[in-house]
């Protein structure tokens, strides 16, 4: 919005025409807004009682000291990513607004189950089937609109390689159409894939947004040089028209998340939900199918991934022989069965994700 009030009055107003000043813009309006309002939204939910569901099975720590904390933070998060996006990034960029939809999409599937379980008194909340049909639509009306509009291509491409590029469409001659379309699939995959992920992560203290935070910061990045034909070309990344923008989104994700780590680091005052970390999960999903960088997601985004992948691991070997592989998954719980402590955890998992950010940014260089 602010790009096109104050970009034509020239002067020293043109320093908004630099994608690196709205998003440090974008980043510090995200952050303050968050830590404005958090206090009072946190006042507010602890006379509302709307306090965070502790399920029995889990840790006993947990249900001794979170037990009263309220949640559903992510709708302050949410609120200040909206809005800082809608400030300080070009209102006629439609990727920007694509991310923002998925994003705030995300959120009301999560904020539906966040209100069950609060409302209901039990940690099950949204059928698990509703929440993968929601995401599963949402995704697909995003990745699907910006195909069809050609806002979107069907190739794929490979780190660390400067011409691993598949193209979908014309992989087969005689259905180009049809496989485009099943790389839109893919890109709905990737979204709710994430997305879940995220929300896997989200339960120790901190722990998920300080995934996120240093994943943000990285796709940001990302996007800036891919919305950019000269840094594009120099290091051999697929160029998006647009995708500057969407590192606006990226870096007022990330100021979000500064601002609620505030209030969430351990002791948390505060849980962002699923509404947050649904949300969460498909911005970063949505911005990797963008610019094209969804294998470097699985690795920017290893501990999310790694959350996941115990999960499966623990379900389908107890399935088959009745044994657990770890104490209890995600594995952020096995290492508290262990006799970690809760912030020894998080910091070793914060600093995991800090390397692997450093790595995913190194690959830039090896195409």
């Amino acid at each position: 919005m602010l790009y096109h009030l104050l970009l034509p009055l020239g002067g020293p107003f043109n320093v908004i025409r630099y994608i690196t000043f709205r998003s440090a813009c974008a980043m510090v309006t995200a952050l303050v807004l968050c830590y404005v309002v958090y206090p009072a939204f946190i006042e507010w939910m602890r006379k509302k009682k709307m306090e965070q569901i502790i399920r029995a099975e889990g840790p006993r720590d947990h249900l001794e000291n979170k037990v009263g904390t309220p949640t559903m933070g992510g709708v302050v998060m949410l609120g200040g990513l909206a809005i800082s996006t809608l400030l300080w990034a070009r209102l006629d960029e439609p990727l920007a607004w694509l991310v923002l939809t998925v994003t705030l999409g995300y959120g009301v599937i999560g904020f539906i189950d966040d209100w069950k379980k609060v409302m209901e008194r039990s940690s099950d909340g949204l059928s698990g089937r509703y929440k993968i049909l929601g995401q599963v639509l949402i995704g697909g009306l995003a990745i699907g609109g910006a195909y069809a509009t050609d806002r979107m291509d069907a190739t794929f491409h490979i780190p660390f390689y400067k011409h691993a590029v598949f193209d979908f469409a014309n992989l087969w001659t005689g259905a180009p159409a049809l496989l485009g379309w099943a790389y839109v699939a893919w890109g709905i995959f990737v979204l709710t894939g994430t997305s879940n992920a995220v929300n896997l992560t989200d339960g120790l203290d901190g722990l998920a947004i300080g995934a996120t935070i240093t994943s943000a910061g990285t796709f940001a990045v990302l996007a800036y040089v891919a919305g950019h034909t000269e840094f594009a070309e120099y290091l051999r990344i697929p160029y998006v028209a647009g995708a500057g923008e969407v590192a606006i989104v990226a870096m007022a994700l990330l100021g979000a998340g500064l601002g609620f780590l505030w209030f969430n680091c351990y002791p948390a005052q505060i849980f962002m939900g699923d509404v947050g970390a649904l949300a969460i999960g498909g911005a970063l999903g949505s911005i990797a199918v963008l610019v094209k960088q969804e294998l470097l997601l699985a690795l920017v985004g290893g501990v999310f991934v790694m959350e996941t992948l115990s999960v499966m691991i623990q379900v389908f070997w107890f399935k088959r022989t009745g044994e657990r592989v770890f104490l209890m998954t995600p594995i952020h719980h096995h290492f508290e069965k262990a006799g970690w402590g809760e912030p020894k955890i998080i910091v070793r998992f914060w600093i995991i994700s800090g390397l692997l950010a450093l790595v995913a940014l190194s690959t830039l260089k090896l195409r």
